[in-house]
């Protein structure tokens, strides 16, 4: 019975040597950053938002913050330290809800960090959901102060391979400056390229009324924004609306909700222009850009020149919108440029 009670203890110390080892390892590594910044020396893996940018935003050193949806994905942080004299983190999200920039906003501001500026770009089709609706299930572990669920991070097979033993395996350190840039490549942003996928929507007959989105955009912006423009009177939120292509502007057209979608614009302007601390710019009336199905690999997103164009604007106040008269202004001029545009001309080439 002695020797039985001696390898069944034998066996338990490994299992607990093992586990104690395995967590250990992580802790030390840390790589979701979830107890301390990034190792010197260690080749990190940085490619999975939900889960790292919460550590992040606790544990790394920055003055101001890039913050949106895979519209913002193609921003390199060294031009914000070039013209604007930041040291600036990205913490965005693919598809980005507005629980999604709350549920970041929480750990930027409990950080320590003194913020001095968030860079927030705004999809206005994500503020029409609910609240607390997400675009992809949050491991709510990893953004909580909870230690006893870390039990999920530490004993993770999948943080373990992929994120430890993989990097020691085949080092290639992430640049945090162009951390999860876009994958397509230079030769992706063309018109031949764009036009071969874009598929266009069903035309719907009956118009949404223009007053269908603004319910559900005051409700995300009472819960989700402004509590953090408020209690941050001291950071200076840059909010600006990415230039979507004219493809996105004819989807908008062919589903018959225009007059919603440019009520919708104007409704969180003039909400937001309320506040000392916000500044608005608006892009997407460039019609430079959007009308130039060059600068973008599908109906939405766009080259990282056009995301340089926004920083140097961000740096100079072109593009700024100063007023609720001046976005009315500029929702005029972006109702121009689609009704100026040759779509006809554009769906009649082969590409």
């Amino acid at each position: 019975m002695n020797k039985y009670k001696k390898w069944i203890i034998s066996i338990l110390c490994v299992i607990f040597v093992f586990f104690a080892s395995v967590a250990a390892l992580v802790i030390y590594v840390d790589p979701f950053f979830q107890y301390h910044a990034p190792l010197e020396e260690f080749p990190y893996l940085v490619d999975n938002q939900l889960s790292q940018n919460p550590g992040m935003a606790k544990h790394m050193e920055y003055d101001s913050v890039i913050l949106g949806s895979s519209m913002t994905v193609n921003f390199n942080t060294n031009w914000f330290s070039e013209l604007m004299d930041l040291n600036t983190i990205k913490l965005n999200y693919s598809g980005a809800y507005p629980k999604d920039q709350s549920n970041i906003m929480r750990l930027i501001f409990d950080s320590g960090n003194q913020v001095k500026k968030v860079f927030l770009g705004i999809d206005v089709t994500a503020y029409t959901g609910g609240v607390e609706e997400t675009k992809y299930p949050v491991p709510y572990y990893l953004y909580d102060g909870n230690l006893i669920n870390d039990v999920q991070y530490l004993f993770n097979k999948d943080v373990l391979l992929n994120y430890i033993l993989r990097p020691i395996a085949d080092p290639d350190k992430t640049d945090l400056a162009t951390v999860y840039q876009s994958w397509w490549t230079d030769e992706y942003y063309n018109i031949q390229w764009v036009m071969h996928n874009y598929v266009q929507p069903e035309a719907v007959e009956e118009e949404t009324p223009a007053e269908a989105y603004l319910e559900s955009a005051g409700r995300n912006l009472d819960v989700n924004i402004c509590p953090y423009i408020e209690q941050n009177p001291d950071t200076e939120f840059y909010v600006f609306f990415p230039p979507g292509s004219i493809l996105f502007w004819n989807d908008v057209m062919r589903e018959n909700h225009l007059e919603a979608t440019l009520a919708e614009h104007q409704y969180i302007v003039d909400r937001l222009l309320s506040y000392d601390n916000v500044r608005i710019f608006f892009f997407s009336n460039q019609e430079w850009i959007v009308t130039d199905l060059n600068h973008y690999a599908d109906e939405i997103h766009y080259h990282s020149d056009i995301n340089y164009y926004m920083t140097e604007c961000f740096a100079n106040g072109v593009c700024e919108v100063e007023s609720s008269v001046q976005m009315a202004e500029e929702l005029a001029k972006m109702r121009d440029v689609i009704g100026r545009f040759d779509f006809e001309t554009l769906f009649s080439v082969e590409y």
